[in-house]
């Protein structure tokens, strides 16, 4: 902060103009946390002068069975002087579990309030679950992990779909100690195996199957694969079984039916009281070495941090009905829908199916038949919709909705526009949020009473976050710049490390520049000082609000026989945001053809997940390289975009390689 908000700017980028101001509605002024922009700047300011003071007072809001012993954030973030670390509460014993569930049962009376409307995939499967439902199945699944021999620390894998059993489950975890590890159920098996590898998981907790759609996926068969041919560790495999959805195959040796051990236990459990720097879970992401990270975060700083970004960037009210459409197996899903919400008290819906079935307005169905207040999606979804027009949004009653939230990648001008015009009837403002799996929770975003808006833009830090902009020399750049985006602290619920390597956890986040937290994404800050994120800066790529690893998608094009060399690069989608264009040097015996393509399209879904199937894949008879041997990504994504302002070219060691590649691009993407 500190720029001051000018008026209105008249210097439009695309269709619409991304300097356009909207400031905060009225009405939601009278009753929100953070009321307007001064409000905001005197509470960042306290967060970064006095961190001590503002995270003990939002900590008192939670029970601790035995308080921190010294200072509330402690930290280094200089390589050159040490091992980097970050530790919040350190000495204080708590449970998460207790303080999202019987904190609020049992002292602030909401046992009776709902926690959770859950919507399956057919509007005929719903369910409603109030806070002293979900503390009994909780309990019970605890129970049950404890009498399959799970202990404090141990890691448990969670393979499931949009159910109450997957909530039950994490939250079950965490109530005795658990660490769990979800892994997003539309991952292939190689995807899970590795994950259940790295973590060494004890126990896995899935699913028959679940319907996306029309489409089934046997998520106990998928499990099973990789269960017999690679882990032989893992003893038992907890299956919920959804007869009406396919066959499961069962090993009586090692798989347990949920259904018969959930009903043989208490819902009586007592939570583990554990020390507020112990991991509550390891989540999973894509890595540029193409081996995903684990990303580890500890149970109190995690606590606070979801809780109060939840409760001010969506200003949460008691009587919210809040819906988060992603994936718990995504970070989003941990913490704004699951930890975050029930933190406050909230009411969210819980969604299993996807946004165009059984038909294209069943979004706008479920905020309708919900009432929902406060709703959070991703850009590609709004894409996705706004193919269909106005007319499946004008059907519904939208009419409770008071704030919008966008989360994944930075939405483009023309679908914010779209998502507050039509969506939110020019009365409601969009926070549009920047984070990542690693921050725990939101670092950059708007607050909506607070903030007046501009479309596309970040806008400004959450409290306790510190953000600069540097140059590649590391030099710090004041003012209108633009560069890389770093962090000088921490925050409560940044991560801790990369799990089981810590090596990799200082290299990647902390070696380039120390003394900072690199986030890998450029940035660029305007004269009003709002922060615009530019995009990812090493060799990831942003997929429908998902990265993905140019090094993971390649190492699975050069695992077919026929290809001797890959390149992946982003492209830009008009839904997806970016989608992957590939380039293949395939061996001189072997034709390049469309069977090939469908192929290689194939055996990258069976090792990452449908996610990651290329949109293009095109023929390299070589690759553009620099004299060393590096490959020049540059030139083959103004390839893939078929530009042809290529800027200096003095480094390449063939340059007539460029205009081979120009003159065989993918004709569907010409």
């Amino acid at each position: 902060p500190g720029g001051q908000v000018q008026g209105q700017q008249r210097a439009p980028q695309t269709r619409y103009s991304a300097e356009l101001i909207y400031p905060p509605p009225e009405r939601l002024k009278k009753d929100a946390h953070v009321p307007d922009f001064n409000s905001y700047l005197e509470l960042y300011k306290k967060s970064i002068e006095d961190p001590e003071a503002f995270w003990k007072e939002v900590a008192g809001d939670f029970f601790w069975k035995k308080p921190p012993t010294g200072r509330i954030l402690q930290y280094n973030f200089d390589v050159t002087k040490g091992s980097i670390y970050i530790k919040c509460m350190e000495g204080a014993k708590t449970n998460l579990c207790y303080n999202v569930l019987d904190r609020l049962v049992y002292h602030r009376n909401l046992g009776e309030k709902v926690a959770f409307y859950w919507e399956g995939n057919s509007s005929d499967h719903h369910m409603t679950i109030t806070y002293r439902q979900l503390l009994g199945q909780v309990c019970r699944c605890a129970n049950v992990l404890k009498q399959m021999g799970v202990r404090k620390g141990d890691r448990v894998a969670i393979y499931l779909p949009m159910i109450p059993e997957l909530v039950y489950t994490m939250l079950a975890c965490a109530r005795i100690g658990a660490v769990h590890s979800i892994v997003f159920a539309g991952f292939s098996s190689e995807s899970l195996c590795e994950r259940i590898l790295d973590s060494q998981c004890c126990i896995l907790v899935t699913a028959d199957g679940v319907y996306r759609g029309e489409k089934l996926i046997n998520l106990k068969q998928i499990a099973d694969e990789i269960l017999l041919k690679h882990i032989n560790y893992i003893k038992l495999s907890l299956s919920i079984n959804n007869k009406h959805y396919c066959q499961t195959p069962w090993n009586s040796a090692c798989d347990v039916c949920w259904e018969e051990v959930m009903g043989g236990v208490s819902e009586d459990c007592d939570p583990e009281w554990v020390d507020a720097e112990d991991p509550l879970f390891i989540l999973y992401t894509s890595g540029s070495t193409g081996k995903p990270k684990g990303v580890l975060h500890t149970v109190a700083g995690y606590l606070l941090y979801t809780s109060l970004t939840f409760k001010y960037v969506f200003d949460h009210q008691p009587d919210d009905v809040y819906w988060c459409t992603a994936d718990i197996g995504w970070i989003t899903g941990h913490s704004y829908i699951t930890y975050g919400p029930l933190a406050n008290g909230a009411t969210s819906v819980l969604f299993e199916g996807i946004p165009v079935h059984p038909h294209v307005g069943r979004f706008w169905e479920v905020i309708e038949k919900y009432r929902v207040t406060k709703f959070y999606t991703a850009p590609t979804v709004l894409r996705l919709l706004m193919k269909y027009g106005k007319e499946p949004v004008q059907k519904y009653d939208l009419s409770s909705l008071r704030i919008l939230g966008t989360v994944g990648e930075p939405i483009n001008p023309e679908a914010w526009h779209w998502y507050y015009d039509v969506v939110g009837q020019k009365r409601c403002p969009v926070v549009d949020t920047f984070w990542q799996t690693e921050t725990g929770g939101h670092v950059l975003t708007p607050l909506p009473a607070a903030t007046p808006l501009k479309p596309g833009a970040a806008t400004f830090p959450f409290f306790g976050v510190e953000p600069l902009i540097l140059n590649e020399h590391g030099e710090e750049l004041e003012g209108e710049a633009e560069g890389y985006l770093v962090f000088r602290r921490p925050w409560p619920g940044m991560m801790r490390t990369v799990y089981g390597n810590q090596e990799r956890f200082e290299n990647v986040y902390f070696k380039k520049f120390p003394g900072f937290y690199v986030t890998g994404d450029g940035c660029r800050r305007d004269k009003d000082g709002y922060f615009w994120i530019t995009g990812r800066i090493d060799d990831m790529l942003n997929v429908s609000g998902h990265l993905l690893s140019t090094a993971e998608v390649e190492a699975a094009l050069t695992e077919h026989g026929a290809v001797v060399e890959a390149a992946v690069v982003s492209r830009p989608h008009t839904v997806k945001g970016e989608c992957l264009y590939c380039f293949v040097t395939v061996k001189d015996c072997r034709p390049f053809n469309r069977n090939l393509v469908e192929e290689l399209k194939r055996r990258v879904r069976e090792k990452i997940g449908p996610i990651a199937t290329p949109d293009f894949i095109q023929n390299a008879p070589a690759l553009p390289k620099t004299r060393s041997g590096k490959i020049m990504r540059r030139v083959l994504r103004l390839i893939a975009r078929n530009d042809k302002d290529l800027g200096d070219l003095s480094t390449l060691a063939d340059p007539k390689v460029v205009d081979v590649l120009f003159s065989q691009r993918c004709e569907t993407a010409t």
